[in-house]
């Protein structure tokens, strides 16, 4: 059997010397191969049209013609196969939920090391959603916030959904609000091993694997709130 192949990447960039920095800085990752890189949507929709056997698209939410969140939804529509994962500026709450709607499967802030964006692209390789640490607030304030463009958006129901208990639902919701486990513990003044358990038993209920697909549960079904 022969040795696994490198993940393919496109970075989009419309600055020359951020794409040049992000081709240098994945350089050293042997299982990582960057197959192009584009300034612009446009562009990155044509290499994926010519370019075979790409994965990940590493894509600047700044990125023009189209705008960030419009290729990442023309990726999605027309290269399924192929994940985005989104570099922010950590600034802006709609780009960040626009592009979330749009089928970004990883959000990183532009100063991500080559350590952080590596574990980035394996993740969303392996079909997993992911997210760096500095972003996971700034994603729960996009989905959650009562005039952000997700929430508006979504009826807030009544009871609790999936057969939850009403600690898992109260846990949902705190994720939702983008607190740790640690934070969650302390929060409802419990252990953290008990919050890992109720985190398993409420992801096996409603179907989700991560803490985004959770995100987008809880702030679907009403159950997101505010830590106290």
């Amino acid at each position: 059997m022969g040795e696994p192949r490198a993940i393919r990447v496109i970075v989009v960039d419309e600055q020359q010397a951020g794409r040049e920095g992000l081709v240098a800085l994945m350089g050293p990752l042997e299982d990582v191969e960057v197959a192009g890189s584009a300034a612009d949507g446009a562009r990155a929709l044509e290499l994926l049209r010519r370019l075979d056997a790409v994965d990940v698209v590493l894509m600047d939410l700044n990125t023009p013609v189209p705008g960030g969140v419009e290729a990442t939804r023309l990726i999605a529509r027309d290269h399924p196969d192929v994940a985005v994962v989104v570099l922010t500026t950590h600034s802006d709450d709609e780009s960040i939920a626009g592009a979330l709607a749009a089928g970004a499967r990883g959000f990183l802030t532009k100063d991500a090391g080559r350590g952080e964006i590596g574990v980035a692209l394996r993740a969303v390789a392996a079909g997993q959603l992911t997210f760096g640490a500095g972003v996971s607030r700034q994603i729960a304030n996009a989905l959650s916030d009562a005039g952000g463009p997700v929430a508006k958006a979504v009826p807030r129901k009544e009871g609790l959904p999936g057969g939850l208990t009403a600690r898992e639902a109260e846990v949902l919701g705190l994720i939702a609000a983008g607190l740790s486990n640690g934070e969650i513990a302390a929060e409802l003044v419990i252990g953290e091993s008990t919050v890992k358990t109720h985190i398993n038993n409420a992801f096996a209920k409603i179907g989700v694997r991560n803490r985004v697909e959770a995100m987008r549960y809880a702030v679907g079904h009403g159950l997101a709130r505010p830590p106290r």
